[in-house]
């Protein structure tokens, strides 16, 4: 049965079936065995287990999952965010880890000094500081550093969009 949903109601649906098969699978591991003292009668202590059932149960999540996860797919690598110049939902989900590191890294570039006096632990007789030196614009790398996060905010807002309002078809 064909039924539309955002990205976001499919994420939540494919969490779902995704527990119901754990936790169909974990009802599973603890009736497939089961323990009896050798003089009980085996039919009398024997859980109600049907092999044949579970597998089509099991089975028939694992299509869902696997049309769930499909669709999705297919909806990030086709679906262009806003205001993004053509980016994909797929590539922004690339993008954005790497928008992160380099956030943290221009963080820390754009917090340094120009000269930093260096904790010597050498002893010396000279009464001669030692310096560090930021070999950058620190200014610039604040720039960057600024760009960056209103490019990652930028993302996620349309990702938060798209995510809440587009919607597309899933045969479940």
């Amino acid at each position: 049965m064909n039924m539309k949903y955002t990205p976001a109601e499919a994420s939540k649906l494919l969490r779902t079936l995704t527990e119901e098969h754990d936790n169909l699978a974990a009802r599973e591991r603890s009736l497939d065995t089961f323990g009896a003292f050798a003089n009980e009668d085996l039919e009398t202590v024997r859980p109600d287990y049907d092999y044949a059932d579970y597998q089509r149960e099991l089975s028939e999540l694992e299509r869902k999952i696997r049309t769930v996860k499909h669709a999705i797919n297919v909806f990030n690598v086709t679906t262009v965010l806003p205001d993004t110049d053509g980016m994909t939902i797929d590539e922004a989900l690339v993008c954005l880890p790497q928008l992160s590191a380099r956030k943290r890294k221009l963080s820390t570039m754009s917090l340094r000094v120009q000269k930093e006096r260096l904790m010597s632990t050498r002893t010396t007789t000279a009464a001669v500081s030692e310096f560090k030196y930021a070999n950058y614009d620190i200014a610039e790398a604040k720039a960057d550093y600024e760009r960056t996060v209103a490019e990652i905010t930028a993302i996620q807002t349309a990702l938060d969009l798209v995510n809440n309002t587009e919607m597309f078809e899933i045969d479940v």
